[in-house]
């Protein structure tokens, strides 16, 4: 699927930015112009089931890389491709194909459950459908008010049962899990890669992240900022990106 893009600068240093679940393009309305700043075409997707791209009947893990994968074909060479949460599963599974110079994987969703967690993906339907600007600001007290505005409109557009989906497949993702342990953890970089997580993170635990380190990956935390990260704390996010943008 052809996906809906937003983009910000020119020029042929590309610059991806893949938004995680119930979100869409506009989460990037600061890192897109930043990075417009620093000489990059950006270029932000709508994945499918969110903002203005297509719907499906139902959403299988691995077609959020393939439409990232057709989406880009004819942007050119990849410089940078930035993923949050679903959007660094999408890149991750899409590396190998899409080759990027570099990847960021901001706080991944290479594990959508843990046992003992209780996290379930459908919360998520629950949690949009009683949203108002008041409920958001609560769970999220560092966004300004612009942001928070966004995410009504983005859960307004927000195809639920992308979340449906997730949970019938929660745990880890074997097309992620290149190691084959079971982690949900690839077992190396396809290419120079930085993870970056939010500050406890519940996705990348911290033996998790010594792990990604053992594996040739970069491993960064942004201090106090929660999973949205680039929303939560940008000043933060985007020092925590030096070197790599």
């Amino acid at each position: 699927m052809k996906l809906s893009t937003r983009e910000w600068g020119s020029g042929d240093r590309i610059a991806l930015l893949v938004h995680g679940i119930m979100s869409d393009s506009r989460t990037w309305r600061r890192v897109g112009p930043a990075l417009a700043e620093r000489g990059y075409r950006a270029v932000a997707v709508d994945l499918r089931g969110h903002g203005a791209s297509g719907r499906c009947e139902h959403y299988p893990t691995e077609a959020y890389a393939a439409d990232v994968l057709e989406t880009t074909e004819d942007l050119g060479d990849v410089e940078v491709a930035i993923g949050h949460s679903l959007g660094g599963l999408a890149v991750l599974l899409a590396a190998e194909e899409l080759k990027p110079d570099r990847a960021i994987y901001v706080d991944p969703a290479w594990r959508l459950s843990r046992p003992g967690d209780g996290f379930d993906p459908a919360i998520f339907v629950q949690l949009a459908d009683k949203a108002t600007a008041k409920s958001i600001a609560g769970l999220a007290p560092r966004w300004d008010a612009e942001d928070v505005a966004i995410e009504i409109e983005t859960y307004a557009v927000w195809d639920r049962q992308t979340a449906l989906d997730l949970s019938q497949n929660a745990g880890a993702v074997p097309e992620a899990d290149t190691a084959g342990d079971g982690t949900g953890l690839p077992q190396s970089p396809v290419v120079p890669s930085l993870v970056l997580l939010a500050d406890d993170s519940r996705l990348i635990r911290a033996q998790d992240a010594e792990t990604l380190r053992e594996r040739g990956f970069t491993v960064r935390t942004v201090p106090g900022a929660g999973h949205t990260v680039h929303r939560d704390d940008f000043e933060g996010f985007m020092t925590a990106l030096e070197g790599w943008i």
